[in-house]
């Protein structure tokens, strides 16, 4: 599946059919883990848990959104060794890339942020050596949905707003975008997940090269895991036009208005 197609057309599993994985596609999924966790970086790592069932039942109720836990017969736990923006960013970079494997194996998934569990019943719930996990991801087969009942949709940002030219709030034209080859990428871009829908990442086009920024209120904490979401999708809808670039982490200056500050991540040549 072409990657605009699959971007616009993701959808977050969870309602989970009471059945376990089929064991070649839990092989499958292990073997993935292993390759991106070589891929990626000895910063984090995958855990499978296939017990799902143990896992509900200790975090029904404290983890989740607000306690709302998403039953499923597996988790996949992304435990990471630091605390680093680098960990976690890319962390959650391969995640992404895992569900895209997932998607293709016909498996359903979601993800499920577990930071305000408390460490220790963390410990003693995933038996970990090192490390802290603050995101699983719900696997299994998805509950097929009733064709007649229409999927809610969430809107999404207009370009205009997410995409600028040399700095933030500083408009660029459709013209501009569409001259450079960019005007479908920053369309299906605007179709990456992040948490609570918040779409928080703007672009800010310097001459050849992107610049990624997240936004965030003063009283919000940043989720760094939104810009590993939305640079893996940022790389594959790239390489559909030709440009086969990866994202470079910068410490550039960060930038705030009236409004929003805004976290400088990286930037990628065009």
């Amino acid at each position: 599946m072409l990657m605009n197609n699959f971007l616009k057309n993701r959808k977050s599993i969870r309602n989970f059919k009471d059945k376990y994985l089929d064991i070649k596609i839990l092989r499958s999924i292990r073997e993935k883990c292993n390759e991106f966790e070589k891929e990626g970086s000895d910063k984090f790592e995958f855990l499978l848990f296939e017990d799902g069932e143990r896992i509900f039942e200790s975090l029904n109720g404290i983890g989740g959104y607000s306690g709302v836990m998403i039953r499923s017969p597996h988790y996949i736990g992304l435990n990471t060794k630091d605390n680093g923006e680098k960990t976690i960013i890319y962390g959650a970079y391969y995640i992404e890339k895992l569900i895209t494997e997932l998607t293709n194996l016909n498996v359903g998934c979601c993800w499920i942020s577990i930071k305000d569990v408390d460490e220790n019943i963390k410990e003693e719930l995933f038996h970990m050596k090192s490390g802290n996990i603050d995101y699983l991801l719900s696997i299994g087969y998805p509950i097929a949905k009733n064709p007649f009942i229409e999927s809610p949709t969430s809107s999404r940002i207009a370009v205009k707003d997410i995409v600028f030219k040399n700095e933030i709030g500083k408009p660029i034209s459709i013209e501009e975008l569409e001259s450079r080859g960019l005007d479908d990428l920053f369309y299906y871009i605007r179709f990456a997940p992040s948490f609570y829908n918040i779409q928080p990442w703007r672009f800010v086009l310097k001459g050849d090269r992107v610049v990624l920024f997240l936004s965030y209120l003063s009283d919000e904490e940043l989720n760094l895991a939104d810009a590993g979401i939305i640079m893996y999708y940022f790389e594959g809808l790239a390489k559909t036009i030709g440009i086969d670039s990866k994202w470079k982490l910068v410490e550039n200056h960060d930038y705030e208005d009236r409004e929003y500050k805004y976290k400088c991540i990286g930037e990628l040549k065009l």
